[in-house]
């Protein structure tokens, strides 16, 4: 019994490790689709921190066969870590670059929240695509437009302040376009942009919050969603972004 538990363990380990290996290998195609340089890249940034390290291991008191292995070793985790660092961030901006433009591109960028913050895409759109998503924080409820025209996206947002005003009078209510029109955020900068919103909700008002945005959305007509490329999930490629 022991050994076929731990032989079960040892298969979910190996499957976790290709697993992770896969995200890594698919993350790194798709950065070189607009980022082809990304190879040469992360070479450069491997020798010359390599370089580094093995330089600062060397200096440290000690001698003989020791002394190399450490300055080996130290020198490769140096290099790794500078890697992934550099990897991780050429990742992302190849990922918003990708998405830049597509419908439903914040939600994607939004999903890059962390614990403590509830985003649901496209609560609100029109027939032209223009849509609004919603998040749910410290800051309390954000609302994201995006779309081709600005004035209709500022009606919608409108429209769903009004809303969620009405059923939470107290709870502050913020709203943000993104694009790269005259005060629109940016895709890249949008989850920045949200996290710099303050904190004004603490996390046990957010179960009331939530509740009652539940019942708001129970009444909403149920319309299909607009046509189109949606891409909500960066669950792999923001694990690679975060080294796991």
């Amino acid at each position: 019994m022991a050994k076929k538990t731990e032989q079960s363990a040892k298969t979910a380990a190996e499957a976790s490790a290709m697993g992770r290996r896969q995200q890594f290998i698919e993350t790194y195609r798709i950065t070189k689709r607009s980022d082809p340089a990304i190879g040469r890249w992360l070479l450069g940034t491997f020798v010359v921190a390599f370089a580094a390290g093995f330089a600062l291991f060397k200096i440290l008191p000690g001698g003989g066969v020791l002394e190399w292995i450490l300055a080996v070793v130290g020198g490769f985790l140096t290099g790794s870590l500078a890697t992934m660092i550099v990897f991780s961030r050429r990742a992302q901006r190849s990922a918003y670059s990708q998405m830049d433009g597509q419908p439903g591109a914040a939600a994607a960028a939004l999903s890059m929240l962390r614990r403590g913050w509830r985003t649901d895409p496209a609560v609100a759109f029109t027939r032209q695509q223009d849509v609004v998503h919603r998040v749910v924080g410290p800051p309390g409820i954000v609302l994201v437009g995006e779309g081709s025209s600005a004035a209709r996206v500022k009606q919608l947002l409108a429209s769903e302040r009004k809303k969620h005003e009405r059923v939470l009078a107290e709870t502050p209510v913020h709203e943000v376009i993104c694009g790269r029109g005259e005060g629109e955020v940016p895709l890249d900068k949008l989850v920045r942009h949200v996290q710099k919103l303050g904190r004004k909700v603490k996390p046990a008002e957010q179960t009331d919050i939530l509740a009652r945005l539940r019942a708001l959305d129970a009444n909403r007509s149920n319309i299909p969603l607009p046509k189109g490329p949606v891409p909500t999930n960066m669950k792999g490629m923001r694990q690679n972004m975060r080294g796991r």
